[in-house]
């Protein structure tokens, strides 16, 4: 049963463990008036991030009698419902002298009716940081759910510069150019290439099996009981299908005949269910062609995995598309905003253009064969004829020089470095 006293010593008791954290502070700017809710892939970090607002707040002057922080995924509130809120905030009031709380709510999914509570708070102008599990929240629900009142910030996993420094690892030239310090860059940057980025894995030995668990967790919890699947084998051979076809569009037609090749019966509008229910976990995301109708943008897009981890537990030997997803995750997660990245097909490809900067990029995981260079080289050369574009990348894993062709300067540039710009 909830009450006073045991509501009292849980947030003392969490209040306790969150002032032994240590963090990896990481490079994510919150406005200081507004409520928000932090949304993205499973185990990507919210939780900390919660952490972390709480420590900037602390730097800023606000007093720890100020934070009052849940998780609710805590056995102690087994049968906290909606009318228990009103019962925590007195519990906070009364051990913290009638001091206004700012509201950390970990994994509030579990109490039915939250959001008229979080609505509550944020009319009254309370500052309210929620998270959830996206098995039950997701960014296109919590923007009806909740009324425009709250900041959405989508939480990726790891950067390249982040997972470095979680692995106390300094980014620096003195580093980088050591014998010592190379070394230990390669092998670090090796493993976020091939296991990506989920903060926890940093600590990992069997990642794999890591990721293998959480992708279970998405494909099972957040995807399919959530939405009442039934054919969760067209569901995973879906996401295999994906896996394989990163780099290349796609359309709804031909990933319909080829679940149906195997025998299973699927539709169209299945699958379109299907692909919008994994957007949604965070699972994947795609990138449209600027050169397209509105009608084949939608049908025809290329996808990628928001993890390159998560990507290669379905690939073998496919060192190419990991390297594009890689420089498809940073580029949506450096946009001001995720659709204002492309790609271009038509007479020619170009793997990714950002209107906004008039950039085109290809990628390329190697350009030692001429055949392959020149194909690069080309296909940016006639895209930059009517598309003038200020900057002309090629993006490979090692490689790098620059090119002046007819006074037009086309960059060569390592992954890694490009990812650290």
């Amino acid at each position: 049963m909830i009450n006073k006293e045991l509501l009292k010593n849980i947030i003392i008791d969490t209040k306790t463990q969150i002032k032994k954290v240590k963090l990896n502070k990481r490079n994510i700017f919150f406005e200081n008036s507004m409520p928000y809710v932090l949304v993205g892939l499973r185990r990507v970090g919210k939780s900390y991030l919660l952490y972390q607002r709480i420590y900037e707040l602390i730097d800023q002057g606000i007093s720890w009698e100020s934070i009052l922080f849940i998780n609710f995924e805590d056995e102690r509130l087994i049968g906290f419902d909606s009318s228990d809120f009103n019962l925590l905030l007195e519990a906070h009031y009364e051990l913290n002298n009638n001091i206004e709380p700012i509201l950390f709510l970990d994994e509030i999914q579990n109490i039915n009716g939250w959001e008229k509570f979080a609505r509550r708070m944020a009319d009254s102008k309370h500052l309210i940081y929620i998270t959830g599990s996206n098995a039950k929240i997701f960014s296109k629900e919590i923007a009806s759910i909740l009324g425009g009142r709250f900041f959405i910030k989508e939480i990726f996993p790891y950067s390249l510069k982040e997972y470095l420094k979680a692995n106390n690892f300094s980014f620096t030239n003195e580093k980088l150019y050591s014998t010592n310090g190379k070394s230990t860059f390669l092998s670090l940057y090796n493993d976020y290439f091939y296991y990506g980025g989920l903060p926890e894995i940093c600590n990992l030995t069997l990642k794999r099996e890591y990721l293998n668990s959480i992708f279970q967790t998405i494909y099972l919890g957040d995807i399919a009981l959530r939405n009442n699947i039934k054919n969760s084998e067209a569901l995973l051979f879906l996401t295999k299908k994906l896996a394989e076809s990163v780099r290349q569009p796609i359309s709804i037609t031909r990933l319909t005949n080829l679940i149906k090749s195997i025998g299973l019966k699927v539709g169209k509008q299945t699958i379109l269910q299907y692909l919008e229910y994994m957007k949604q976990s965070y699972l994947i995301f795609d990138i449209k062609n600027i050169n397209s109708s509105f009608e084949s943008k939608i049908t025809n897009p290329k996808y990628y995995f928001y993890d390159t981890g998560i990507l290669n537990l379905f690939l073998i030997n496919q060192n190419p598309a990991i390297l594009e997803n890689l420089i498809a995750i940073y580029l949506i997660n450096n946009a001001k905003n995720k659709n204002s990245v492309f790609f271009y097909k038509d007479n020619i490809e170009i793997d990714f253009y950002i209107p906004e900067t008039k950039q085109a990029i290809q990628v390329a995981y190697s350009i030692s064969a001429q055949e392959t260079l020149e194909r690069e080289v080309n296909a940016l050369l006639k895209f930059n004829k009517f598309k003038k574009c200020n900057k002309l990348n090629i993006i490979t894993y090692d490689e790098e020089k620059t090119l002046n062709i007819n006074n037009i300067t086309i960059d060569i540039i390592p992954a890694w470095k490009f990812i650290t710009q």
